[in-house]
């Protein structure tokens, strides 16, 4: 018997790659960050000014406050697996999630 014969392993023959053994890779659940009321303030904040110090000025904190509160809900949309690098995609997650509706803007 020669290794390009059907020789089977558990579920994967000899001859094929590792790829081809593989299982197949299903995509991860989509799963809704829980974010805090401030995090939700600060974004709304943020969204409705121009700038971080915009929304800074409008809550009574520093910028760099603001830019945390930005970072930490990035950081949690990405373990999630729905990565938002801009503020727009940001915003989309936050509509596609119930934070705010469109019709607020």
């Amino acid at each position: 018997m020669t290794i390009m014969e059907t020789v089977e392993d558990p579920g994967c023959r000899i001859d094929r790659t590792a790829a081809e053994c593989a299982p197949p890779v299903e995509p991860p659940l989509t799963v809704e960050p829980p974010l805090s009321a401030r995090e939700v303030e600060v974004l709304l904040a943020w969204f409705a000014s121009d700038s971080k110090e915009g929304a800074a000025s409008l809550l009574f904190i520093s910028p760099a406050t603001v830019a945390t509160h930005i970072a930490r809900v990035r950081a949690k949309y990405t373990a999630a697996h729905r990565a938002a690098r801009s503020k727009t995609a940001l915003f989309a997650r936050m509509l596609e999630d119930g934070y705010t509706d469109l019709r607020d803007w």
